[in-house]
């Protein structure tokens, strides 16, 4: 059996870092973690090739060399993934599709002809166990949240690692919140179900094996979500295992706010190697808050939370929403205040959309205000719903926070408040690579030389040399993705 997998291209996003990855010549942040762990679930005799559209082009020879064709995609990547169907389709190959866009949507994708739902280690082996057998069916769906702790090492053969600014792994699925506006929930459930140590030790093993030194991305839902079972086996464990390979890898996740009121947990994560992570900050307005369930950022000075963390050595990147029914006139200000003085560098604003199947589409529709289906990009200027707030004064101040927050004073300013607060953990060797090296010399031409504002550059370098020489090299990479949110918000 051949099998070809395709990871649809994203679209430029904030969060794509397209215009900020050239500076380091690579072509996309991470490769596909769901299509190469996929792959490791498959037969060991098949022949399996992966082509990630980000890095790589789909040529028609690809599509026919298969005799099915597997694809996966978020919402995000709606538009590519429907031009694959099409192509796939005129070429008369068989397409698999599975993945959180198509578990929630299936009947939107005509020109499927199977769908592997929800999560594989409860619908592949259906899936394969019936191909076997010659008795396949449309749907393969199940409501059960599966134990994750026989998922394979995903297979780092499949991607060209040196085309990717990071790896991803993963340790848990599911988070113990239920944000009126997340999907996440209804995708893998509210009790996190984790790997053990020694099975996500030995997926890093595997990928350290296989040569990637660098930036790795643990994609879970909310890291957090079980803190006793990080701080008795998790992390003492991850802590071993960096220390005695010298730290070759560092580690951004995703995590809630209250890791702040955990000052153990927070520096057995950054002995581990973290140094990174992306916390839903939302708004500072209590009342919209409250509104969308957001209870673990309420009652606390959200500004210290994200202060403490920086301080304690973790770069904290932040979510932000505009546009819920309790956002006063003033939110857009709010927002900015807040935005500024928190030091968070890297601050994706986005207008509240509601996801098909969550709390707020069902809300939504019960108030006959829902409008269509949310296309993946909240940073696009298009909301799915009828807001309580007027649509174009939602977006006069929205246009205007992302305009004041990523102007080039008030984004390197923003920066000075973060390389203030900054404490980082020296936890191993200083490398500077080529590319990195490679990186500054770019910089210094485009952001230098060629655009305009270039005195905020030089003034930002020359205030790290002098005030914060060790902090240097995040000072480059900050003012580098200061480049590529200028040039995204130029398409809003």
């Amino acid at each position: 059996m051949k099998i070809l997998m395709i990871y649809p291209e994203t679209p430029s996003t904030f969060w794509s870092f397209r215009n900020a990855l050239k500076f380091i010549s690579k072509k996309s942040s991470e490769p596909p973690l769901g299509l190469m762990t996929i792959a490791a679930m498959l037969p060991k005799t098949w022949k399996i090739k992966l082509i990630d559209m980000n890095v790589s082009s789909l040529n028609d020879k690809d599509i026919l060399w298969a005799d099915y064709v597997f694809l996966s995609g978020m919402d995000v990547h709606r538009q590519s993934f429907l031009q694959v169907i099409k192509r796939c389709n005129e070429l008369q190959v068989k397409i698999v599709a599975g993945g959180p866009m198509v578990t929630i949507s299936h009947s939107e994708f005509l020109g499927v002809d199977h769908f592997v739902l929800n999560e594989a280690e409860v619908t592949l082996p259906q899936f394969l166990a019936d191909l076997e057998k010659g008795t396949l069916k449309k749907i393969y769906k199940s409501d059960s949240f599966p134990d994750i702790s026989n998922t394979p090492i995903p297979r780092w053969d499949l991607v060209e690692t040196k085309r990717y600014a990071n790896m991803c792994v993963q340790y848990s699925r599911g988070c113990p919140y239920d944000c009126e506006f997340c999907l996440i929930t209804n995708l893998n459930g509210h009790r996190p179900r984790a790997k053990s140590a020694a099975q996500f030790l030995a997926e890093l093993e595997s990928l350290f094996q296989f040569g990637w030194r660098g930036g790795v991305f643990i994609v879970d839902d909310n890291f957090i979500g079980n803190k006793k079972k990080l701080k008795s086996e998790f992390l003492p464990a991850l802590i071993h295992w960096s220390e005695e390979k010298q730290y070759p890898f560092s580690f951004v996740t995703e995590v809630s706010i209250n890791l702040a009121d955990d000052d153990e947990l927070v520096a057995m994560m950054v002995k581990a190697g973290f140094d990174h992570a992306f916390v839903g900050v939302e708004t500072p307005n209590d009342a919209s808050l409250e509104e969308c369930g957001k209870k673990q950022n309420r009652n606390r000075n959200l500004v210290e939370s994200i202060k403490k963390l920086h301080q304690k050595g973790l770069r904290v990147s932040g979510g932000f929403i505009v546009g819920f029914d309790n956002d006063p006139a003033n939110i857009f200000d709010q927002q900015i205040d807040f935005i500024q003085k928190s030091g968070i560098v890297t601050a994706m604003v986005g207008l509240l959309n509601a996801p098909t199947g969550t709390r707020l589409s069902q809300r939504l529709k019960a108030e006959n205000r829902l409008l269509d289906s949310w296309s993946g990009n909240n940073m696009d200027g298009a909301v799915n719903f009828i807001p309580k707030m007027s649509y174009q004064n939602l977006m006069l101040g929205y246009k205007k926070l992302l305009s004041t927050i990523y102007s080039q004073g008030q984004y390197y300013l923003r920066v000075k408040t973060f390389l203030h607060e900054y404490q980082p953990r020296i936890t191993g060797k200083s490398r500077i690579t080529f590319n990195e090296l490679w990186a500054f010399v770019r910089s210094i031409w485009v952001l230098g030389i060629l655009e305009k504002g270039k005195r905020y550059y030089w003034k930002l370098l020359f205030f790290s040399i002098f005030k914060y020489p060790k902090k240097f090299g995040i000072t480059v990479m900050l003012a580098i993705y200061g480049f590529h949110f200028r040039q995204i918000i130029k398409t809003i």
